[in-house]
């Protein structure tokens, strides 16, 4: 039977439909049956230009509609609209007016629409049984909520994994869980193992009442979990109103195939964990994933996300790391349309490592209709920091807060871009807000003790970097932090002494050197922190461009090689921008 919700499809109207698009009022975009995202400024342009169909709307109408009085660069609308653009290929309804403006030509037709309630949906990470490996239940809800994301119908919203998961890890309920996030309905569920089948047992939470209305029990051979995912998708979208046949089925994988899934899915529990040795150990299976099955698109992006990861951590070395990407891009690109998840790991190594900005921005526009996703929101984010655009970097953060409020990674990218921004006192808070909700998460607590430690709480900031060091002796950045945190109390001979421990093992090992110049610079030794800045530079630190906005590098303004470093951004974004103009 299925659930009542009321939501019939045939009842929904589009509020706009044009050429082979269809546009919904919550935002939903079609071509033909296919979903395309378009992204927060993207959609904004398009229901601007659908509005004023077949009339010429300025520049400076569009920068008004889509930036308010927010100031933007002059080449912002021309980028947005050729994403845009980007998005609706291979139809060109978007005319350029020379040196006037845009047009959407050809029939527009506007609807009055029956809106369709959106069915919020949370998947809890399943329980595991007796002999079931801890990883199994987890691994196979999110890859059930990846599913769903991917080929579910348009009224059925799931929930952002990292939120589910962060709250389920407190130990919240399902119904607390599904309150939080004000979903309608959770699922959950126990992975339990029998001599040769797994038995998924499932239920449905209404999170109005708590009322449990469905359970099932669902059977998978071991070694075919990825049939079971199937079963609990297909019999998900039939409980809840939808076709019952939505042509989900895949092939059956051979032995070989089903050993790379699983051992992809052990890899991917294994890399989240965010400790070094952990990391390195996902990283191989990852590996042998893809080496046992090369059509295993999953293993391959996995590794990908992975591997910028290491790199962000101070795990593995840039040029390590894009090697191993550059390889993935060459293995995979036979795969017909799902390439696109991998551009934007693509576009941030072409601009940090190979310092082609053209490039990267080519990668990050022909991506631009992904939705969010941790790895995904993270590369735009940390791609628009680099370039120094922090109101485009709070974009993506807010937009993707609104869908994922309880993703860690999300809440200390924020407070981050607030104290690039110079925003001193809004950093504090929402690094304070965020060490509140997530007070054992590592990023949240490095980035608290940074903040603090610049803005006159040194004490708590030392304190907060120190139990990280002991927690995560590996993890070179929190060691950088405290050096900072101990030179802004004045424990110079302490803080000089992991500075020093670290420059050495840099000649053992790769080491993010980064963030040693603010320390080096809080000593008042700007020597050094040029040098740490140039060592940064050469060996293609992901984080060297943001950290020239570093205000706790302002002792080095006005230095000439801080100064040459600075104009070679400025060099990269004047070529692009010509690069643009000639395409254009």
């Amino acid at each position: 039977m299925k659930l009542s919700t009321g939501m019939e499809e045939e009842n929904r109207e589009p509020e706009f439909t044009f050429g082979n698009f269809r546009l919904w009022t919550d935002g939903t975009f079609f071509r033909e049956q296919t979903k395309i995202h378009l992204p927060p400024k993207e959609l904004a342009a398009l229901r601007f230009l659908l509005a004023n169909a077949n009339k010429m709307v300025t520049p400076a109408q569009l920068k008004q509609a889509l930036w308010g009085d927010v100031h933007v660069t002059s080449d912002s609308v021309p980028r947005c609209l050729s994403s845009l653009r980007a998005l609706l290929e291979p139809e060109q309804c978007i005319q350029t007016i020379y040196k006037r403006g845009y047009r959407l030509s050809g029939a527009v037709q506007h609807h009055v629409s029956q809106e369709h309630p959106v069915v919020r949906l949370a998947v809890m990470p399943f329980a595991t049984g007796h002999h079931v490996a801890e990883h199994l239940g987890p691994a196979v809800a999110e890859e059930v909520t990846a599913r769903l994301t991917e080929v579910g119908p348009s009224w059925i919203s799931v929930v952002a994994r990292d939120s589910v998961f962060t709250l389920a890890r407190r130990g919240l309920t399902a119904a607390q869980v599904g309150e939080s996030l004000r979903a309608d309905f959770v699922l959950t569920g126990t992975l339990f193992a029998m001599p040769t089948l797994y038995r998924l047992r499932v239920e449905m939470i209404r999170v109005q009442d708590g009322t449990q209305i469905w359970i099932e029990d669902m059977l998978a051979a071991h070694g075919q979990l990825l049939s079971l995912e199937t079963q609990i998708v297909q019999r998900l979208i039939f409980r809840l109103g939808g076709a019952s046949d939505l042509g989900l089925n895949r092939p059956e994988h051979q032995p070989v195939q089903a050993e790379a899934y699983e051992m992809f899915l052990r890899g991917h529990h294994e890399w989240q964990s965010r400790e070094r040795h952990r990391m390195e150990d996902g990283m191989q299976r990852l590996i042998q994933a893809t080496e046992l099955d090369p059509s295993l698109l999953a293993a391959h992006l996995d590794l990908a996300n992975l591997c910028i990861t290491q790199e962000l951590d101070g795990f593995l070395s840039p040029d390590i790391a894009a090697k191993q990407i550059r390889h993935i891009a060459e293995t995979v690109q036979d795969a017909s349309g799902r390439l696109m998840a991998l551009m934007p790991a693509v576009g941030w190594v072409r601009f940090h490592v190979d310092r082609d900005l053209a490039g990267a921005l080519e990668m990050f526009s022909l991506s631009a209709q992904l939705p969010h996703g941790a790895s995904t929101t993270c590369l735009r984010v940390m791609f628009a920091l680099s370039r120094h655009r922090f109101d485009e970097s709070l974009e993506w953060l807010l937009s993707a807060l609104l869908i994922d409020p309880y993703a860690p990674c999300l809440h200390s990218m924020h407070a981050w871009t607030l104290h690039l921004a110079g925003q001193r006192s809004r950093s504090v808070e929402i690094i304070e807000k965020a060490l509140e909700l997530f007070p054992d998460e590592e990023e949240v607590r490095a980035c608290a003790a940074l903040i603090f430690s610049f803005n006159g709480r040194a004490e708590q900031g030392a304190d907060l970097a120190r139990e990280l060091v002991h927690r995560t002796p590996y993890f070179d950045l929190a060691s950088a932090i405290h050096a900072y945190a101990l030179a802004c109390i004045g424990r110079r001979e302490e803080a000089h002494e992991i500075l020093e421990r670290l420059q050495w093992l840099s000649r053992e090992r790769f080491v993010l050197r980064s963030f040693l110049p603010a320390a080096f610079a809080a000593l008042g030794m700007l020597d050094e922190a040029i040098a740490e800045l140039q060592a940064a530079d050469v060996a293609r630190c992901p984080w060297f461009f943001q950290m020239l906005a570093d205000p706790r590098l302002a002792p080095l303004h006005g230095h000439p090689e801080f100064e040459r470093m600075r104009g070679g951004l400025e060099k990269l974004e004047f070529s692009a921008e010509e690069n643009f103009a000639f395409q254009g």
